[in-house]
């Protein structure tokens, strides 16, 4: 017998005003930059884009190297295989803050996605979104064929790998019948918070997303149980606290359980049934289930293109930030070298660098000079500073 979903009266909500992020600084355009210079996944184009510069990435670093580049006067062209710029922080904690940004003691990392797109607006970069590289080869004149599963090819003279860990998949919740509610009644990741108010929600896993979306949830669901294969918790102390409390306290339960089954009705998803490690099912109502298994990174294509690779990571020297192969540059979670830091920050740095090193790539026989945006005309001109 499926077991009875009680629905109970919810409280109004209030709506928080919106803001930007943890800083009350709206810049009016961030949210709209989502929407600029991008091209659909369906596209294809007949001949070559010729550009100075494809960035493979579309997160924080491969956004960041836009900055830099422009700043150089160097145009550039980004493919990213998420429908929207972002990458792990859009795609896995857009809600969570970041502490160790520059001169933003606490930073949404949606809000750091978007203040980067306000940052790169002035150059004008086509972002390719929904489109994964399939395609790359140096040409014998040096410069570089690359081209996407959807059909956008590029005649590159330089290019960037900022694609963070590869493509992230998440460990799916492995029982029977579950691809048919995978992404509607069965989530990997919340996308909005907002739908769940109310639902009868069943949360598997014992990280910090699961132990973060729990306590988060906990007052707008109409009924929260939370499953994990073992007593210990994986996440925070203080996460695991607050839980118990609220476990104690009679507003959310906790089974040490795997899940084994789903309890469907027609189409619809009624909840699920989980196995002790006594190996006892026990079957719980629920209208949504939220599983936080983790997440394995494929380096995918990256792989095959014949570049020098240490732990599924690729190679850089530490003055260009360049690959084993000239005209190729990594920056972010994708390289490595030694005293490496998967840090925002290293890859800001990374991205400046190899900036200054595809400007020489590109153009060997001009001078460079490095020029301050503080006092640089040429620079005020690129950015659209008045002077």
């Amino acid at each position: 017998m499926l077991p009875t979903i009680k629905r109970r009266a919810q409280p109004p909500q209030k709506i928080a005003p919106a803001r930007f992020g943890y800083n009350a600084l709206p810049p009016p355009a961030a949210r709209e930059s989502h929407t600029l210079n991008q091209t659909a996944a369906a596209t294809r184009t007949d001949t070559p884009i010729t550009t100075e510069t494809v960035i493979i990435g579309a997160g924080p670093c491969g956004l960041f190297q836009v900055f830099e580049l422009g700043l150089l006067g160097i145009g550039a062209h980004v493919v990213d295989s998420l429908q929207h710029p972002g990458g792990q922080c859009a795609e896995l904690y857009p809600d969570k803050p970041i502490y160790d940004i520059p001169a933003l003691p606490v930073c949404g990392a949606q809000e750091l996605v978007d203040r980067l797109l306000q940052q790169i607006k002035p150059f004008k970069a086509q972002l390719h979104l929904g489109h994964e590289v399939s395609e790359f080869a140096r040409r014998e004149d040096g410069r570089f064929h690359v081209a996407t599963a959807g059909g956008v090819r590029f005649d590159a003279g330089a290019v960037v790998i900022a694609a963070g860990l590869g493509s992230f998949q998440p460990r799916r919740i492995g029982v029977e019948g579950a691809e048919a509610f995978e992404g509607n009644a069965i989530q990997y990741r919340v996308r909005n918070a907002a739908e769940l108010a109310g639902k009868h929600l069943v949360i598997f896993g014992g990280g910090d997303s699961a132990l973060d979306w729990t306590l988060e949830l906990l007052d707008r669901a109409g009924s929260l149980t939370l499953v994990h294969r073992r007593h210990e918790f994986r996440a925070a102390p203080a996460s695991v606290a607050r839980m118990r409390e609220a476990v104690a306290g009679g507003r959310m339960r906790c089974f040490e359980a795997l899940p084994h089954s789903l309890l469907v009705e027609g189409r619809s998803l009624r909840g699920v049934n989980i196995r002790a490690t006594d190996g006892a099912v026990t079957p719980l109502a629920a209208e949504q289930l939220l599983v936080f298994f983790g997440l394995h990174p494929k380096l995918g294509p990256i792989a095959e293109w014949g570049l020098a690779l240490e732990k599924k990571a690729l190679k850089d020297d530490t003055e260009k930030y360049q690959t084993s192969i000239p005209g190729v540059f990594a920056v972010g979670d994708i390289n490595t070298y030694p005293g490496k830091k998967k840090l925002i920050l290293s890859g800001f740095h990374e991205a400046a660098l190899a900036a200054f090193a595809i400007q020489h790539h590109l153009y060997p026989q001009k001078k460079q000079f490095l020029q301050y945006t503080t006092t640089s005309p040429v620079m005020h001109q690129r950015l659209g500073v008045p002077d």
